[in-house]
């Protein structure tokens, strides 16, 4: 359990929660910015801007990290958490592009959903071998 590769995708979940956190301080300083405390979810673009990066974030989360584990476990090799550091990378791009103009966000969630859609193919490709071998003749 514990090669190479199981190693960096166990890193590469450290990294995404890291991003996670960085969305959700990016929320508290620009609340804190623009003196828009909670409830308040509207008042300024940058702090609608910043929740909006936050619910994005979390939202690609929950399909990223299951895609992740499933491509790591049953594709194995490098490329799932090398895929996972290029989703990260992407997550990053993505935040900080919205944040400095919304049309700016592109870039960054291309890089992100190609490296989902990438560990989506591993992860199917991976299950259909290891079932086609656990129920070989």
């Amino acid at each position: 359990m514990f090669v190479p590769a199981t190693i960096l995708s166990a890193a590469v979940t450290i990294l995404t929660a890291l991003v996670l956190i960085q969305a959700m301080m990016g929320v508290g300083r620009v609340r804190g910015r623009h003196k828009i405390m909670p409830p308040a979810m509207t008042g300024h673009p940058d702090v609608e801007r910043a929740l909006r990066v936050q619910g994005n974030v979390t939202e690609q989360v929950v399909i990223f990290l299951p895609l992740l584990w499933v491509a790591t476990i049953y594709f194995q090799g490098w490329a799932p958490p090398a895929l996972g550091l290029v989703w990260c990378v992407g997550r990053f791009l993505y935040a900080f592009g919205y944040y400095s103009e919304a049309s700016k966000r592109g870039p960054g969630f291309l890089i992100s959903a190609l490296a989902a859609l990438a560990l989506l193919v591993l992860s199917v490709w991976g299950v259909v071998l290891a079932w086609m071998a656990a129920n070989a003749v």
